[in-house]
Order: C-alpha cells, then sequence, then structure tokens
C-alpha cells in the first residue's frame, strides 16, 4: 500500500475526536506515559506496529504533547521502515512545531533523498518563527551537497554565521564536506584551518573532499596527519576513502595497513567496504586477492560484480570475467548498462572478439537494454586492437547515436599500434571537428607521423596544438616503496638523495641486458634526434627509473608495483620483461587501461595490449 492510500484509510487518526480531553493530566502520570510512548516507539519494527502506536497516543491523549508530537514524527521519518508521507501528514496537525520537530522533518528528508524539499521546510521554519538551531544546519547543508548546489549552500553558510554557529563542530564539519562536494576545496580547508579543536569527523570530511575531486595524494598526506595527531579510529567513510586513494595511486602497503585498521575496528565490512577494498585489490595488481575477497561476499550486489569483472578486464582476464558475468546471471542479478560496459571491456583487452560481438547482441535482445555510445565505444575499441580497423570504422557510420570524442579515441589509438596512418588521419580529423580540447589527440597523430618520418606534418600538428593552448600532462611513474610513493617522470634529476645511485643502477641494468639479447626500439623516440641521443632518452624512461629505484631500496625476490598515467611503450615493455627475468622479480605495472604482470621474462598480457 502507498503512503497516499495509508494516509486516506487513516485520515480519521489524524483528527482528535471533539471530546478528547486536551488538560494536562498529573505531572507524574505524564512523565509515565511519555516514557511508555518511547518505549513503545524503539519496539516499532514496520509502519503497521508504528500505526498501533500512533493509535495509542491518540486514545492517551498525548498527541499535543510536544515530546510526544515529537518523537512520533523522528520514529516515523528516520527509521529505515518509515514513511516520510505519513511523517509529513503527522507534522501538518502539529499546531506549533518546534525546532526538534522540524528538525527531524528535514533529517528525514534529507535521508529520502528529497533535498529541495528540505530546503523548502527550512523556509518554512523560518516563516514560522520558528529559531533554528545547531541541529539545523547540518542537515540542511547535507542537502546542499547532496544537490551540489554552492549558491544555496553560502547561503546557509551565512545563516549560521548570522545566528553564531559558525563556530559549531558539527556546523564546521557539514560545511567541509558541501564545499567539497561543490569542488570548492579550497573553501573546504579555510574551514578546517580556521577549526580550534577537529573531530575524526573533521579529518574524515576534509578527507573526503579531496578524493571527491580526485586529489588522491592529499588524501593519504591528510589521513597520516590524522594519525599523527592521535585520532586512532578512523570512521569507516574515511577508511574508504584512504581505500580509494591507495586504488589510484598503486599503494598497496598502505591498502593493506588500512585494510587490517577497518578489521580491528570494524566487527562485519558492509558490501560498500568490501566492494571498496576488492578495487583496491584489483587496481593495486593483486587479483588473487581480489578475487579472494569477492568470494568471500555473501551478498553481492550490481556493483560488486561489476567491479570484479572491470578488475579481470584490466587485467586481461577476459575469460574469466565472462565467467564472472555467467555467475551473475545464475544469481539472478540483472545487469545494468555500465555492467555491460565492463563486459565488452574485458572482451577487447584479451582479444575475445567473436565472445564480444555476442554480448553486445545479447545485450540488446536478451536484456533489453538499448546501446549507449559508451557500448559502441567499446565495440571499436574490440575491433581497433585487433588490427580489424576497416571494420571498426564502418562501425562507426552506421551508428545509431553520434560518436563522440571517445570513440574516435579509440579508433585513433588503435591506428597508432597498427601503424595505420590513413584511418588515424580520418580518426583524428572527426576528433578535431568535435572541438577536441584533449592534447593526447594531437600527441597521437604528431607521433605517427614521426614515425612516418613526416616531419613537417610533426611541425604543423604541434604548432596547431601549442595556437590552441593545450599542453599534454608529462608521463609519470608511481611507486612505492616502505609506505611512501614516489613519483618519476623521464629524464628525472629531482631526486636529489639518489639520483646518482638510480642512473648507476639504470647503467648496470643495461649492462645485462645487452648479454640477453635486448636491443633499444629508437623508433618509440620521436624526435628527429640522431640514433645515440634516442639512446640516451629511452634509458632515463620514467617506468625505468621507477624500476632502478626499487630494485635499489627493495629486498630480493619482493615484487615491484608500478602505476603510470599513460600507455607503455613497447620498448618499456620489453625492457621490463627482461629484468623480470634477470632480477628474479615480479614486476606489476599499471598503465592507463590495464595490467601488466612480468615474470620470468613474459608478460601476463601475451604482447596484446
Amino acid at each position: 500500500m502507498s503512503g497516499t492510500s495509508v494516509l486516506h484509510h487513516h485520515c480519521l487518526l489524524f483528527t482528535p475526536p471533539e471530546d478528547q480531553p486536551k488538560t494536562k493530566t498529573p505531572e507524574v502520570d505524564l512523565r509515565l506515559k511519555e516514557q511508555e510512548c518511547l518505549s513503545l516507539l524503539k519496539r516499532c519494527k514496520s509502519l503497521e506496529d508504528f500505526k498501533q502506536v500512533h493509535v495509542q497516543v491518540l486514545k492517551w491523549g498525548l498527541f499535543f504533547n510536544p515530546f510526544c508530537a515529537g518523537n512520533l514524527v523522528a520514529t516515523c521519518a528516520l527509521s529505515n521502515w518509515g514513511s516520510m508521507d505519513y511523517a509529513c501528514s503527522i507534522f501538518k496537525q502539529i499546531d506549533e512545531p518546534s525546532a526538534f520537530v522540524f528538525n527531524t522533518l528535514i533529517r528525514g528528508l534529507v535521508k529520502d533523498v528529497n533535498f529541495k524539499e528540505a530546503l523548502f521546510l527550512y523556509i518554512e521554519m523560518l516563516e514560522s518563527e520558528v529559531k533554528p538551531d545547531n541541529f539545523t544546519y547540518p542537515a540542511l547543508l547535507k542537502a546542499c551537497s547532496g544537490m551540489q548546489t554552492l549558491e544555496e549552500g553560502m547561503q546557509i553558510h551565512g545563516h549560521a554565521i548570522k545566528l553564531g554557529f559558525e563556530g559549531d563542530l558539527f556546523v564546521q564539519n557539514a560545511l567541509i564536506n558541501m564545499y567539497g562536494k561543490c569542488k570548492e576545496i579550497e573553501l573546504s580547508y579555510t574551514i578546517f584551518e580556521q577549526m580550534d579543536e577537529r573531530s575524526v569527523a573533521s579529518w574524515s570530511a576534509i578527507i573526503a573532499a579531496n578524493a571527491s575531486i580526485g586529489l588522491w595524494y592529499e588524501c593519504l598526506m591528510l589521513f597520516g596527519d590524522m594519525m599523527s595527531e592521535g585520532c586512532w579510529r578512523p570512521e569507516e567513510s574515511t577508511l574508504v576513502s584512504v581505500i580509494s586513494a591507495c586504488a589510484h595511486l598503486g599503494a598497496l602497503d598502505l591498502g593493506r595497513c588500512t585494510h587490517g585498521s577497518l578489521i580491528r575496528n570494524i566487527s562485519e565490512l558492509n558490501v560498500i567496504v568490501q566492494t571498496s577494498l576488492m578495487d583496491m585489490y584489483l587496481k593495486c595488481g593483486c587479483l588473487e586477492k581480489g578475487l579472494c575477497l569477492f568470494q568471500m561476499t555473501t551478498e553481492k550486489n550490481q556493483l560488486s560484480y561489476s567491479v570484479m569483472i572491470s578488475g579481470l578486464a584490466m587485467h586481461g582476464q577476459g575469460k574469466e570475467a565472462l565467467r564472472v558475468f555467467s555467475e551473475m546471471l545464475e544469481d539472478g542479478v540483472e545487469p545494468d548498462d555500465v555492467i555491460y560496459v565492463s563486459v565488452l571491456s574485458a572482451c577487447s583487452h584479451a582479444g575475445l572478439v567473436d565472445e564480444g560481438m555476442q554480448c553486445f547482441e545479447r545485450m540488446r535482445s536478451e536484456h533489453q537494454i538499448a546501446p549507449t555510445v559508451q557500448h559502441y565505444g567499446c565495440l571499436v575499441d574490440l575491433l581497433g586492437r585487433a588490427g580489424m580497423l576497416r571494420k571498426a570504422l564502418e562501425l562507426i557510420k552506421s551508428m545509431p547515436v553520434e560518436p563522440n570524442d571517445v570513440v574516435w579515441r579509440s579508433l585513433l589509438s588503435a591506428c597508432k599500434v597498427h601503424q595505420n596512418l590513413e584511418i588515424g588521419e580520418i580518426a583524428a580529423r572527426n576528433l578535431f571537428q568535435l572541438n577536441s580540447q584533449n592534447p593526447g589527440d594531437y600527441i597521437i597523430l604528431s607521433n605517427m607521423y614521426a614515425q612516418a618520418q613526416k616531419w613537417d606534418d610533426v611541425a604543423k600538428t604541434r604548432m596547431e596544438m601549442t595556437s590552441k593552448a593545450l599542453k599534454q600532462t608529462p608521463g609519470f611513474s608511481l611507486v612505492e616503496v616502505s609506505r611512501k610513493v614516489y613519483k618519476f617522470v623521464s629524464q628525472d634529476k629531482s631526486h636529489r638523495e639518489c639520483n646518482n645511485s638510480i642512473y648507476e643502477m639504470i647503467h648496470q641494468m643495461e649492462w645485462q641486458l645487452r648479454f640477453e639479447g635486448y636491443s633499444p626500439d629508437t623508433s618509440q623516440v620521436l624526435v628527429d634526434v640522431d640514433e645515440e641521443e634516442k639512446r640516451e632518452r629511452l634509458k632515463a624512461h620514467s617506468q625505468k627509473l621507477a624500476i632502478a629505484f626499487t630494485l635499489i631500496n627493495t629486498s630480493q625476490g619482493s615484487p615491484i608495483r608500478i602505476a603510470r598515467n599513460l600507455r607503455m611503450c613497447s620498448d618499456c615493455h620489453a625492457y621490463t620483461k627482461y629484468i623480470s627475468m634477470i632480477y628474479e622479480r615480479e614486476i606489476v605495472v599499471r598503465d592507463r587501461k590495464r595490467f601488466h604482470h612480468f615474470k620470468d621474462g613474459t608478460c601476463s598480457c601475451r604482447d596484446y595490449w
């Protein structure tokens, strides 16, 4: 029965009978009735239970008692089984609702994701001349966070200041969170730095604010500061933000420590935390641990299946991803368009062209999911990686939806891998017509011209990029040593304390590589310089520097884990295969799209990436 029909069915309950006494009972008897009312409300397990208690309150003549009326609204609005329609109807019967009742209903509306109604109720509160208190503003700011409405959030902030609540801890925490969700991280820091005292929730809010805009390194720095200030029991949400930061930065050791902290401080991990941990291990290259956590999760949902399938896709385990997808269907979990993106990506990374096309058809016919531009982009990537560039181009031309920049970029990237300049120029031309502001598009086309020795076209493409003020983010490699993340860029000289040892190690590695038959692939140096200069440039690619640093600073036999922001070049790929064999190390590299597991001179991608 819907909330409206319940209200219609029980409408008489909200109008006290004419002969119902409105006089106060004796004080002692009133207190007993109030406590009995509260006790009955606490025992409610369903809306039907609550309605029976509501009837009893009316029979006792306590509906006009502020304590009982307030708790009626609170129980109905904030319980998991409650009804906001029913709570609002009770509220409307209260002649002079207090600040507590208004606050409770605002919290209930926010909990019910009815953010606009929460703000309208606040306006009604002000019009009724009911003075807000410090409990009013955290809920309102949470509503502004949910809608990401900065203007309304700043107005609420102004109201809180006028009423003298700017120094209230709960209000300050809500402000940090609101400004963070509205992408105004500097305002979050302003509030945070002005606080006289900081609770665990304060640290959680500023860490979450950084996580919301992808400042993962800052998340870890703040978490370290939090621990140093003696906040030893961080909230679950804080640890989830830290886990996400570890996942994005490939900081496995710190991720393991955070996992341990969760186990020590929380008796039972919910499916959100379990999924976050699974995602962290998968993104840090620990496929087996991610699979183990997935198998241990008793209540798998769409998100947990999506993370697992996506993780297997990143590791190139296409057939295993399809097996998990089949398991999901057998468990009765209905796939959505997001899961199908992960399934098609898994097929693409593993070169499963026929299986990918079959999944695409199954999505349309069996699950009635209309393909989006993301699904077509996956198909273009699938065909392009397999070298079927003409077929990929034909697919784009026949798409029922307008191809976006991601679709054309997938084709352009595939053309670079397979060195097809003709189709690459078509893809680039369409990208530029879409007013692409991605400098990587110009870099790829420029590199293709460089490989074809078309230096005039290289210069022309670079000039066009410069005229649009586009700057490519430099390639870098991250590596974690002793729970600290180190960043390297090509030709890096910034690590003053260990520069000499790193380049000495590079020299030693190059010496041993010669005996194994390694020959530098100078075609990967896409500038017009002589062969000797190209060899020197290749030596100091960021991935090689990260490997050298880790070999120096970690124990023999321990794995090396590297996270990159760009696709690995073929020379670094060949180089790393040899290093894994010579130094007997497992080397796991995560680039922009997938993982490579190097061991004993081979790579898990089987040279298909």
